[in-house]
């Protein structure tokens, strides 16, 4: 069991999207990363995620109460066309030095890119795994051979396979939208934990419906974000999103 796991579960809190969206998810609170820590430390995430320069700055290693994942590729808004790419941008030794147990990197699935990317990816999951820490694979399909497909359950699946056989420990992907084809999702994943993305803010209702389901389809649990920092009461999201990934 990873230390970003707590009774099998995991629920972490993610706040890379500054990187790739830009300020546009923010607004006068939740654009400062203190606010974030605030809310990654009221007890119900495993962990949180930040790019180097978020961690640098605002990961207090000594104080901190949840473990952190370093995200070590990333790519603008402005540079995302129909074949992405996210380069490196951050080593697995620069990762420890800030205090990370873990490492996160994406892989853009269908991408004419995807070969460069899993070379980078198999590099960096030699060194992290060498280092004791966990690997995330942020399995997204996106690019020109899967256009309208998406989020389809065979195209999702093969993403998560993809990242179990390049050894990733959690594999971070979109949900497919019901409990029955989540499940293939997950068995495709084998033994690496599959990790729900919470994409953009949407209402209650429909939050708890998808995760309801995403547990009950064997998933690990979350890595959400504006979900719950973008919520007027963020504390309480995470209180109720914790009863359902935990308790279920």
């Amino acid at each position: 069991m990873s230390v970003f796991e707590r009774d099998g579960r995991v629920m972490l809190l993610a706040y890379d999207q500054g990187f790739e969206h830009g300020p546009i998810d923010f607004n006068g609170k939740n654009v400062d990363p203190s606010y974030i820590m605030e809310i990654a430390e009221s007890g119900f995430f495993t962990g949180v995620i930040f790019q180097e320069g978020v961690a640098a700055k605002y990961y207090d290693q000594k104080k901190a109460k949840v473990p952190l994942v370093v995200k070590l590729n990333g790519a603008s808004s402005y540079s995302k066309g129909e074949e992405p790419y996210s380069p490196q941008l951050c080593t697995v030794k620069k990762a420890i030095e800030l205090g990370a147990k873990g490492v996160g990197y994406t892989i853009y699935v269908g991408s004419e890119h995807e070969g460069e990317m899993m070379r980078e990816f198999s590099l960096i999951e030699d060194e992290a795994h060498k280092a004791g820490l966990a690997v995330i694979a942020w399995m997204y399909p996106r690019g020109s051979k899967v256009v309208g497909k998406e989020h389809d359950k065979e195209t999702v699946a093969y993403a998560a396979r993809l990242g179990m056989e390049l050894n990733a420990d959690y594999v971070k992907t979109y949900y497919t939208g019901d409990e029955e084809s989540f499940k293939w999702v997950v068995k495709s994943a084998g033994k690496t934990g599959v990790l729900a993305q919470g994409g953009g803010k949407i209402g209650w209702e429909r939050l708890e419906s998808e995760v309801r389901g995403i547990m009950a389809a064997g998933a690990k649990g979350l890595a959400i974000g504006r979900n719950v920092w973008q919520a007027e009461r963020p504390v309480e999201v995470a209180e109720k999103l914790g009863k359902l990934v935990f308790t279920s």
